[in-house]
């Protein structure tokens, strides 16, 4: 499909970030959704299945499921199992710590589920400060479970200034287990805020990273670094901002969010407990009608390689407080400097 067609907009999500909870057992400095404590208010098991089958009228090819983490939910297998039985695909991202030996097996026993253990090192030393003292051991215990249960998952890393020296480990970490390496960009949300000028790479490592990327195909970035096709060649992935017109998020509560990386009200289309629940809210919701006839201005337009990173990340430049028509933070042209960062 061209990129004119994804930018109006499909009939339905091709890949649906559902937040299952708020709840989490470990604090990361960078968590987009400052997880931790479980909202009273979440979406009942009722109201879930109620979701997944809209979902499934729709034609929602998978889910990406997500939290804080979604295996402290009481119903996590079952609401998996559900989607699953309803025809739509499952990509569950955990920190690995409750993956036991059941857990695996029943992973394992699943067709179109798949899960993405997440580690922000090669090693302890780089992780453990990002994700809590221990992680390190138990994500990797998780990967010695799947990996004997003969699971393909994927093992994911959000790119940062700590960890870009370290991509080949990573990848040959991920090839230890029979994995995939997926690779994700850092943005400054939640308790990102407050480590974003730390832990962002480096203009010279993103040009690091790029040529990493360009020089490992079978990497997996989704649409984290388009912004770095200016460069010249595109790396792999969608290549363009996909929010409220291929992608959107479901939060614990029930919010629809046109971008998974900006939960703020301002980015919010509604709530699926509201008539015409999520369907309704997918096709009339204004802020989806207007990111779908929305294209970054400004001085982007008249840059020649916006043809290729198509202005960047609308939420790294909200949280920045940049206009959305303003370059990426990390535009490949601009300076590389301290960026202030929105009042949260």
């Amino acid at each position: 499909m061209s990129y004119e067609l994804f930018r109006q907009g499909l009939d339905a999500p091709i890949c649906l970030t559902w937040e299952l909870t708020y709840a989490c057992n470990l604090r990361c400095v960078h968590c987009l959704s400052a997880s931790g404590e479980r909202r009273a208010d979440e979406l009942s098991t009722a109201e879930a299945r109620a979701l997944i089958d809209t979902w499934a009228a729709m034609k929602v090819f998978y889910l990406n499921v997500g939290g804080g983490e979604p295996m402290t939910r009481p119903d996590f297998f079952e609401l998996m199992d559900y989607s699953l039985a309803r025809g739509i695909g499952v990509r569950f991202s955990t920190n690995g710590t409750l993956i036991d030996e059941a857990a695996a097996a029943w992973i394992a026993a699943r067709a179109y589920l798949d899960v993405q253990i997440s580690l922000d090192g090669a090693t302890a030393a780089t992780n453990d400060p990002v994700r809590g003292t221990g992680s390190y051991q138990r994500a990797q215990r998780a990967m010695e479970l799947l990996a004997a249960q003969g699971v393909n998952f994927k093992l994911n890393a959000v790119a940062t200034r700590q960890n870009v020296g370290e991509l080949d480990q990573l990848y040959a970490l991920a090839q230890h287990y029979g994995a995939a390496l997926r690779v994700t960009r850092l943005r400054p949300a939640g308790r990102g805020v407050a480590v974003w000028q730390a832990m962002r790479p480096t203009h010279a490592q993103n040009r690091i990273l790029y040529d990493w990327l360009l020089a490992h195909p079978d990497v997996m970035t989704g649409d984290s670094f388009f912004h770095l096709s200016a460069y010249g060649q595109a790396v792999e992935g969608l290549n363009m901002c996909g929010a409220g017109r291929i992608v959107c998020c479901v939060d614990p509560v029930g919010e629809v969010y046109a971008c998974p990386f900006v939960l703020s009200p301002e980015f919010s289309g509604g709530n699926v407990r509201n008539p015409g629940g999520f369907a309704w809210l997918w096709q009339n919701a204004p802020l989806f009608k207007h990111m779908r006839e929305w294209q970054v201005g400004g001085s982007c337009q008249s840059c020649n390689a916006y043809a290729s990173c198509h202005g960047g990340c609308m939420a790294t430049k909200h949280f920045t407080g940049r206009e959305l028509d303003a370059p990426d933070p990390d535009c490949v042209f601009a300076p590389d400097e301290v960026i202030p960062l929105q009042p949260m």
